[in-house]
């Protein structure tokens, strides 16, 4: 069968397995649950402690709690990307076996920060690394212990770039001979006037 919230595919094994460590709860703090989850969702952080609190009358382990957070994260997070509305994101979850008065809650929550988290999908999703300094010197090699006479142009590149994820500066060093750099640079000016076309 297939779920709009999973993009018009069949819902996971393992989202349909952790929907029945879901129902344990009770709906009230299913919805408490669900707060902590958007928060999180939404670059907020969530409070582990206060989640353990939440599902400790269901004797939840630590495997039960991670895998009820990420059950969560993934229908919130794909019923935004996919733009499901509370109203279906309910019937279908309905349907993969969870209670009703547990969807009434995640669906109200859902809803409520339904507008900030697709904001929040569109910011962190294609996140691409800066380039913070390029520097650039030209050698000329007049001769060397191989040959008597190069008298050859070499460029060398040192790019410093700042990763989408990881957020540290790495380095990288490119040496190119001169018809190379010039193709290289010719391409880049064609890009960046695609680029400014775009704008």
């Amino acid at each position: 069968m297939r779920f709009r919230f999973c993009g018009d595919l069949d819902c996971p094994d393992w989202v349909l397995a952790e929907i029945s460590t879901l129902a344990k709860i009770s709906s009230v703090k299913m919805k408490l649950l669900c707060a902590q989850v958007l928060k999180d969702l939404l670059g907020e952080g969530i409070d582990y402690d206060k989640v353990a609190k939440l599902t400790a009358d269901a004797k939840f382990d630590s495997g039960d709690i991670k895998a009820s957070v990420a059950v969560l994260s993934f229908i919130f997070s794909s019923a935004a990307k996919h733009d499901v509305d509370s109203e279906s994101l309910s019937s279908e979850l309905q349907q993969l076996g969870l209670p009703k008065e547990h969807t009434t809650g995640l669906c109200k929550s859902y809803e409520d920060k339904h507008t900030a988290l697709q904001d929040k999908l569109r910011q962190t999703s294609l996140r691409l690394g800066n380039l913070e300094a390029v520097s650039w010197r030209v050698d000329y090699t007049l001769s060397s212990s191989v040959l008597m006479e190069v008298n050859e142009p070499v460029i060398q590149l040192k790019l410093q770039a700042k990763g989408a994820e990881s957020g540290s500066t790495e380095t990288t060093v490119v040496s190119v001979s001169s018809d190379k750099f010039r193709v290289l640079l010719a391409e880049l000016k064609q890009a960046q006037a695609m680029m400014n076309a775009l704008q």
